[in-house]
């Protein structure tokens, strides 16, 4: 039974990230569980969570681009920038601003600066911001280059709004619907969030979490969509021996500084690499253990 790797939790909502994490180590009897990412207690859908060496690549994960269905209001702010929080202005809403919302909307698209919320998991000196939060603390939020892909699905109803969204990788999407509101002059709040993918998973392939068993673990090797390679001697990489042109039996196309899945003689994983050179200059490397013809540098052995 595979005991390593990663399952995809449709999260429900009014559960924390964190309750998750314990429901699994219970569930598994391990201690080794984690997640790939906050995902708010008012949010719903798709969250990775690691189970034993499958917290080793949650990192891999939590960097990747997410997709999100949002629906908000316009007129309040709260102090979460959702619905669960402590409302902290209520304005009045003008035709101008539902006139101008949707062109607002679709101006987040591309690269914008982003404030981070008080009450969000992110760690600022040593600690979690919500913690401050919670003090009545006041800091200077970080704020973080962000970037909006796409925007679709656009809906209007009265006040009420909603969207798909998708995000790179750090994006608050509370705080987006905070500064759509910001910069109609009126504030918004979200009311419903759902996580529809995070990297390559989907909302279709996830389960909720009382229903997920050992079955449902994806291994390491197939929760990761970098390119593959295959070398002969799978001992000389566990052993920590470079890996050069001629250890390399087959490869799909990669490029310089990109992660890479390796695999033994066998086709048996076993762990990451870096790739030190681009795939297009396979055919002109020498056959030697030249550093200069390294191709790929192990980056973390998994067996």
């Amino acid at each position: 039974m595979m005991n390593d790797g990663i399952v995809i939790v449709d999260k429900k909502e009014g559960i924390t990230s964190h309750e998750i994490v314990s429901y699994f180590r219970k569930k598994f009897d391990t201690p080794k569980v984690g997640h790939s990412g906050t995902l708010d207690p008012f949010a719903t859908g798709v969250m990775a969570v690691g189970i034993n060496r499958g917290t080793k690549i949650l990192h891999f994960l939590s960097a990747q681009c997410k997709k999100y269905h949002v629906t908000a209001e316009l007129g309040t702010v709260t102090d979460t920038f959702d619905i669960s929080g402590q409302v902290k202005e209520v304005n009045e809403v003008t035709d101008e601003n539902l006139l101008n919302l949707e062109s607002t909307v679709m101006s987040f698209t591309g690269k914008y600066e982003q404030t981070t919320p008080a009450y969000s998991a992110r760690r600022y000196q040593g600690k979690r911001l919500y913690e401050y939060a919670r003090q009545g603390k006041i800091i200077s939020l970080p704020i973080k280059e962000v970037e909006i892909f796409s925007v679709e699905e656009f809906l209007q109803k009265g006040k009420e709004f909603s969207f798909t969204v998708s995000v790179s990788s750090g994006t608050y999407i509370r705080s987006l619907i905070m500064d759509i509101g910001y910069k109609l002059g009126c504030g918004a709040v979200a009311t419903k969030l759902r996580r529809l993918k995070s990297g390559s998973f989907d909302i279709s392939q996830s389960k909720k979490m009382e229903d997920i068993s050992f079955s449902d673990i994806i291994s390491i090797e197939n929760s990761l969509d970098f390119p593959k390679i295959r070398v002969f001697d799978g001992t000389k990489v566990i052993n920590g021996i470079q890996i050069f042109k001629n250890d390399i039996m087959i490869y799909d196309e990669f490029t310089k500084g990109s992660y890479l899945r390796l695999f033994d003689e066998n086709n048996e994983f076993l762990g990451l690499g870096v790739a030190e050179k681009n795939s297009s200059f396979m055919p002109f490397l020498l056959n030697s253990n030249d550093r200069n013809d390294r191709v790929v540098k192990i980056f973390r052995i998994m067996r």
